[in-house]
């Protein structure tokens, strides 16, 4: 706690302030673009004491419904420490995080305050998708049907009073950033502190840019459900206890809604012990995820998976300590013409691929089952360091997974599991949770000769090397 405290308690200063403000000014106008009004309010000139002790959002919400009244501007929060519950973000606002800032997430039973309450979601009731997924009010920062609104800065938000689970108790906050139905939204440059359920939720927005974000966490990094025309780049992701970059395509607006026209560039995703990458120590000591798999960290399509996830790119992306990359549909999604290129993988703990089409169904009665196919894999190094775990690319009878092409992948495997596990049969488990090891230990040997594949259609494979141990093996085609 010592370098977290570290973090957070630097003073603030007129002159670093004007300098943030000179350098905000310049972003707002070549980044973020023009609003309706160019004013800038300071939350200090609101009330805010940025001390740490005393709570703050009343000030940060009274400067953000001024700019919103004069028809949008900049809300800063100069160099500090902002106690708050919940930050509502309005319509052509633009929330500046200085250098030095941090916002802290209080708790009701340590502050004389709460978060906002959940707000009803009858398709969250229907258990479709959990708690989490359902409810935005409950967070630290949070907006619904906005548009051209951004977060912005070098500052933190540290989610210190936010609990993780699915505790629907009204006062508590789960996320620190939740943005539900919006459109023309931008991310950018500050970082992520033990943000809760979900450092950032982002569903039904269209038009979304994520550039340059440091989030360390104790469950999801970045959750993207629902949303079109997405660009991510250049984000450094930690997140040992559950998935880093996700795409989900959930219930949670009563309707499946699908999640593509999607780029995803230059990021990186890590399972290193919660806290040590943002301090720099990069500890690898926690061995076990809450769901008694390996440390998480990786970039996932699902679970929520009801709509569709189309027209999709990751590259230029690395994996470090972590999961492999998991594309999976087994709510009814259709998930179909997705690229994977220049992807580098080291330490890897469980499957460096796992492609799952199943049938947990978890949707409306009538819910069919959904289809994977058009998907190509070209140009990944791989470093994984558990025999027990080998690549799975499985559909289930009557559904098979449809034209996948791999091109230069080059692997090098731990070898060393007993001869016993060879001889395991991987089960279907055709409605079970989809996530590798939930079908036990099993062989970890040749990419295409022994690897689970079930019920696949076309598969092509160029150019693939294996090192498993000392023996090595090659397919070119």
């Amino acid at each position: 706690m010592r370098q977290i405290k570290h973090i957070l308690h630097i003073p603030a200063k007129p002159l670093s302030f004007l300098l943030s403000l000179l350098g905000l000014c310049i972003l707002h106008l070549s980044v973020v673009g023009t609003p309706t009004s160019s004013a800038v309010y300071n939350v200090m000139d609101y009330g805010a004491n940025a001390d740490g002790i005393h709570l703050d959002h009343v000030a940060i919400n009274g400067a953000i419904d001024a700019a919103a009244a004069a028809g949008g501007g900049t809300v800063v929060l100069p160099a500090g420490t902002y106690l708050c519950f919940s930050i509502r973000l309005k319509s052509y606002i633009t929330l500046y995080l200085s250098p030095g800032a941090t916002i802290v997430a209080a708790h009701m039973d340590e502050h004389p305050g709460q978060y906002d309450a959940p707000e009803p979601n009858p398709w969250g009731d229907l258990k479709y998708q959990d708690f989490g997924h359902s409810h935005f009010h409950n967070s630290l920062i949070w907006g619904e049907d906005l548009e051209n609104v951004s977060i912005i800065g070098t500052g933190l938000i540290y989610g210190k009073g936010l609990q993780k689970w699915g505790d629907p108790r009204p006062g508590l906050g789960n996320k620190s950033i939740a943005l539900k139905q919006c459109k023309n939204v931008v991310l950018r440059d500050f970082s992520i502190l033990q943000g809760g359920h979900f450092g950032i939720l982002a569903t039904g927005v269209d038009n979304l840019t994520i550039n340059n974000l440091k989030v360390d966490t104790n469950r999801d990094a970045i959750n993207i459900d629902g949303c079109r025309h997405v660009r991510v780049s250049d984000c450094l992701l930690n997140s040992p206890n559950d998935d880093a970059l996700v795409l989900k395509s959930s219930y949670a607006l009563g309707r499946p809604t699908p999640t593509e026209h999607v780029t995803i560039q230059n990021c990186s995703v890590f399972g290193y012990d919660e806290g040590t990458f943002l301090d720099g120590t990069f500890q690898k000591t926690q061995k076990q995820a809450p769901d008694k798999g390996v440390v998480t960290g990786r970039i996932k399509f699902g679970t929520e998976s009801n709509g569709a996830f189309r027209h999709i790119t990751i590259t230029n992306c690395t994996f470090e300590h972590c999961r492999g990359l998991a594309l999976e549909t087994v709510d009814g999604a259709i998930l179909e013409n997705i690229t994977v290129s220049n992807i580098v993988m080291n330490d890897i703990l469980n499957a460096p691929f796992f492609f799952r089409l199943g049938s947990r169904m978890r949707g409306p009665d009538d819910t069919t089952i959904g289809t994977f196919k058009h998907i190509l894999v070209d140009n990944v190094v791989i470093k994984a360091s558990n025999s027990i775990y080998g690549s799975m690319l499985m559909g289930i009878p009557g559904h098979d997974v449809e034209d996948i092409q791999f091109s230069n992948i080059w692997i090098q495997i731990k070898g060393g599991a007993p001869m016993e596990q060879g001889k395991i049969v991987v089960p279907e488990l055709e409605d079970s949770y989809p996530d590798p090891q939930e079908f036990g230990e099993y062989r970890r040997m040749d990419f295409l000769s022994d690897m689970p594949r079930m019920y696949i259609w076309t598969i092509f494979v160029l150019n693939l090397k294996i090192q498993i141990g000392d023996r090595h093996s090659s397919w070119k085609m």
